[in-house]
Order: C-alpha cells, then structure tokens, then sequence
C-alpha cells in the first residue's frame, strides 16, 4: 500500500498544472514510518491523488513526483523512461551517439541526468530517491542501449549534500575510459568523463556553436570561458581569421588545444587566464575582435546571489563591449536559471546604452533539444543564448552626437 501524503487547502493548483516538486510546507500532513525514498501518493485537500513520486524526510522539496501513477520505480519502470527519453532524441537529434539522454525533470525523471558519449554514459543522481535505485538505473540503460560499453557515475555536484547523500564518482559498470572522442557539428573532441567538468563535456550548446561557426569566416574571435574549446574551434573550422579561447584551467586548455589539433586547425590558439584580467589588457592595448563569446559558468546558484549575477553579467558584457570592432558582433550565454532571458537582455541594453553603443539583436538560441523544457517548470528553462551586431552608421562603433 503506497502511503499519502496530502497538500493543504488551495496548494495543488502548480501541481495539478504539472510542475513536479511538492514543497515541504505544502503538505498537511506525512504518516507516520515514511522514510526518504520511498514511493508515496499526493493528494489534494478534497482527497483527489495528483500522482505519485519520491518522498524525502528532510528536503525542502518533500515529494518529486514522476507523472502519473507509477506502483513501483523498479528496473522495468527505468527501461520504460529511458526508451522513451532516446525515442525523442532520435527523433531530434538522428544520427547523433553523443547527447543527453536524460534530463531529470524533462523527462519525469526528476534528479537524473544522464549524457551518453558513444558507447559510454555518464550519470548523475541529484535526488537521494534516484540514488537509492542507482541498480536498477544501470540496469535499464543497459537495456536500452545495449552497445554501451561502461557506465560511470560523476556524483560531485554539491545539490547532493542538501539530500544527504555523499560526493562520489567512478565505474558502475563496464570499461569506462579516462578520455574518448566524440564527433558534434562534423568536429572531433577528446573528452575526459572521469575528470572533466560535469559529465566532461557541455552537450547544451551543439547548436549554439554551429551558429557561431557559421558567422565567423574570415573574423578574428574570442572565445571567453572556452572550457574544452568549443566556439573557439567551431569558429577555425567556419574560416576564422583567427580564434583565440580563454579558461582559467589549465586542464582545460590543455585540452582545447588538443582538441584543435584533432581537427587540424592552425587558426585557433588558448590561453589560460582570467577572462576579465583579458578583456581589461586588450582594452588598454587598443585591440579590438569581430566576435566575441561570452559563455561564463552560472553566476547564482540561489536567490541571494541573483544581485552579485545581475552586476557580473552587466561588468561582463561592458568589458567585452569595449574591445568589440565596429560592426562586430557580441554573443552572450547564460546558464544561470535564475537570471531569466529578459533580465539578461535589459543588462546588456543598459550596458550598451551606457557606452553609447547601438546593438542589434541577430539571433537568440537555447539549450539543445536533447535538454527539453517541460513547459510546466521553469526551473528547466535555464540556457540563454543571445547575439547582437554593433551599428555603426558613422564608422566610429558608437552613437552619433
């Protein structure tokens, strides 16, 4: 019998929409023995159920629900959700062996990532209900993809302490290599899913970077915050007079610079720095670029934090600004879920209308379509990916008089 858990008077409306997290204030009332992990019924004031999910004892998110009625989340459950997630990306991604299988919520999943490369997946279990059926998850990508050679979990992210699980990585099951290539937009990239950022590689912006490629022909670029290379080596491989990535890893540029080896690409070259330390010498030496990337890494991970993310993005984009060439053209990502679109695109304006600079929004691109947005939680809406070329109708890159 799956015990119920029932919300408060006039608390089930965002639920009965589809969002998937039931709040620990939601609810009227747990019974008694329910122990983190366990699959529990939600129901409504009027004792109508909303679904069921996975309860935690201590979680300011008490029940992620799964959609739907589901008895048990067993192996056959995880076969049935997994098949179903890599019907979509074939669907939108045909032909591809690199991409995000799972991502959690979008695929009423909630807590699980999990990115395939080639023959080896990597996952995340960022709920402890998740993590209590890491078996049966192993055993249902087996199912699923039957080529795959190794599984390996990167269980670090620090959203595991707040469930009380512990940080860990390593083999589940199989062969898993410490570096592998893999092919996105016809390049190839050699990536570390033992000891690379997240999973090894950020899947969310295959698009964004072909884009990138196909505006760079003869530009001199900027690639800032180029982890492993990506814009950068999209932009050599799109006829870049020249691209240049900055990170300050070392690991990283290491690999960026293998990376573009790899593809043969002469044009491309990356230095290990802090961006905005670059961005303030390129300033003073009077040097300009026709394209720059501003790709940076979330800048809140709370609310508190959304203010000191409004004015880093606002000292980024104003930095970036100073050293852009007249009609060039400035690309500014964020993957920070708390800053929405429109709040990004005010900063930039202010910003550009502080340094008398006229932008022209080009284009505006997202997350992949293998990171889905469910409609009904915004909390899976977090990629932003806007473009803009510099108006210069008197030839000297700012407003006239």
């Amino acid at each position: 019998m799956i015990p119920t858990l029932t919300l408060k008077p006039r608390e089930d409306e965002r639920i009965r929409a589809g969002h998937l997290w039931v709040f620990r204030d939601e609810l009227r009332n747990v019974p008694s023995g329910v122990a983190t992990g366990d699959v529990v019924r939600v129901c409504s004031a009027q004792g109508i159920s909303l679904g069921t999910g996975l309860y935690h004892s201590t979680s300011t998110i008490a029940v992620r629900l799964v959609g739907g009625e589901v008895e048990a989340l067993d192996a056959d459950f995880f076969t049935a959700r997994l098949r179903a997630a890599a019907a979509l990306r074939d669907r939108m991604l045909p032909g591809e062996a690199s991409y995000r299988l799972v991502f959690g919520e979008s695929d009423l999943l909630s807590g699980l990532i999990i990115d395939r490369y080639n023959d080896v997946c990597v996952v995340q279990m960022l709920s402890a209900g998740m993590d209590q059926r890491r078996d049966a998850i192993v055993e249902a990508i087996r199912a699923v993809l039957p080529g795959v050679r190794g599984i390996m979990e990167r269980n670090t992210a620090k959203v595991r302490e707040k469930e009380g699980l512990e940080l860990r990585d390593g083999v589940l099951w199989g062969t898993v290599p410490d570096q592998l290539d893999i092919v996105e937009n016809g390049l190839t990239y050699r990536i570390d899913v033992t000891g690379g950022q997240k999973t090894g590689y950020f899947l969310d912006q295959r698009i964004n970077r072909a884009w990138v490629g196909a505006v760079s022909r003869g530009k001199r670029v900027l690639d800032c915050f180029c982890n492993v290379g990506g814009f950068a080596i999209n932009a050599a491989a799109g006829g870049a007079l020249s691209a240049l990535g900055i990170d300050s890893s070392a690991a990283a540029v290491e690999s960026a610079r293998r990376n573009a080896e790899l593809n043969g690409l002469t044009n491309a070259d990356f230095e290990q720095a802090n961006v905005f330390d670059v961005l303030r010498r390129e300033a003073d030496m009077g040097r300009q670029w026709d394209v720059i990337i501003l790709d940076p890494p979330s800048f809140a991970k709370s609310r508190s934090a959304v203010p000191r993310a409004h004015a880093g993005y606002a000292e980024l984009n104003r930095a970036a600004m100073r050293v852009l060439a007249p009609n060039g053209i400035l690309v500014s990502a964020s993957c920070t879920q708390l800053v929405p679109e429109a709040a990004l695109m005010d900063i930039i304006y202010a910003e550009a209308a502080r340094m008398r600079r006229r932008l022209r929004l080009l284009h505006r691109g997202e997350q992949a379509p293998d990171h889905p947005v469910l409609l009904a939680m915004p909390e899976t809406q977090y990629l932003k990916f806007l473009a803009f070329d510099v108006i210069d109708p008197d030839g000297r890159g700012k407003l006239s008089a």
